[in-house]
């Protein structure tokens, strides 16, 4: 009987790694694709004769004489500058994140520890602001934008991306601290902290796994942005998603498609290893905004 038993549970261990493992290759297959065809030309990475040219490198080799070439990334990144989108990023990423952090973890302790009503009216109209689409949001800006010169920089870009992200934050951060006990911040006061040093000294260590994962979020938004940074960034400081988007060409200027695929791998490299990295901080964190406290 217990033979049998443990037969059963190899066998269930056994299912559920090769569903696990199956998985595994079909998600990550996208990227090792591209990943392989970013080091080869158009011909063999576009081929509609055989697929297997973008394995040998059938093309690769004749024109550049070896089975892997570096002219994708050479191109995107010297040619045409990729760098300056990949800084432009950064900067727009660094201060949409902070901003929409200081102001959501200020606003979403207040909200959590409000007794009035409208702490929840102010929610729900976050909630609608977060469900709108953002190009219904961008086009409100434009206007005063245009006729205040202010179009086409990076400082703009951030002010809206900051509007669009804040709502999401106040709601997550705001469970967060749902989820802590108001004896805590009350014991620091007691104990002779003003309310500002109950919630940086005593709250924030508690939640800061929420913190971590309400700013992966954000970065994802600002990092991943087209619609916002399209619209409201010129072609001078454009950054990475406009910027691969504009290798591809148009059906007036011809573009250099290997050139984006070389830039899709670089910006999406970064990600792999930021998710990597605070893999234990995002799941501790979701789970903590799970669960109540």
């Amino acid at each position: 009987m217990a033979a049998a038993s443990q037969r059963r549970s190899r066998g269930l261990v056994a299912l559920t790694t090769g569903f696990v493992l199956l998985w595994v290759v079909i998600a990550s297959f996208p990227f090792l694709w591209t990943l392989w065809g970013s080091f080869k030309v158009q011909g063999d990475f576009f081929s509609k004769a055989d697929w297997m040219n973008a394995l040998w490198g059938t093309f690769t080799r004749a024109e550049t004489g070896g089975a892997f070439t570096g002219a994708g990334y050479e191109g995107a990144w010297i040619e045409q500058e990729f760098w300056r989108a990949v800084l432009n990023t950064a900067i727009v990423v660094f201060f949409t994140v902070v901003i929409s952090l200081t102001l959501g973890t200020l606003g979403g302790f207040a909200l959590a520890r409000s007794g009035y009503r409208y702490a929840f009216w102010l929610l729900m109209i976050a909630l609608v602001f977060r469900a709108m689409p953002h190009i219904t949001l961008v086009s409100g800006y434009l206007l005063p934008f245009f006729q205040w010169n202010l179009w086409g920089h990076l400082p703009t870009t951030i002010i809206v991306l900051v509007a669009i992200n804040q709502p999401f934050t106040l709601w997550m951060l705001h469970s967060f601290f749902l989820n802590i006990p108001k004896d805590l911040d009350e014991s620091a006061m007691v104990d002779g902290c003003t309310r500002f040093q109950a919630f940086w000294h005593v709250i924030i260590p508690v939640m800061w796994p929420g913190v971590i994962t309400t700013g992966l979020f954000s970065f994802l938004l600002a990092y991943n942005d087209f619609a916002v940074t399209a619209m409201l960034l010129s072609q001078d400081n454009q950054t990475m998603v406009p910027k691969i988007a504009s290798f591809l060409g148009t059906t007036q200027v011809e573009g250099n498609v290997m050139f984006a695929v070389a830039a899709v791998v670089s910006a999406m490299v970064p990600l792999f290893f930021l998710i990597m990295f605070f893999q234990r901080q995002i799941v501790s964190g979701l789970t903590a905004g799970a669960v109540k406290g």
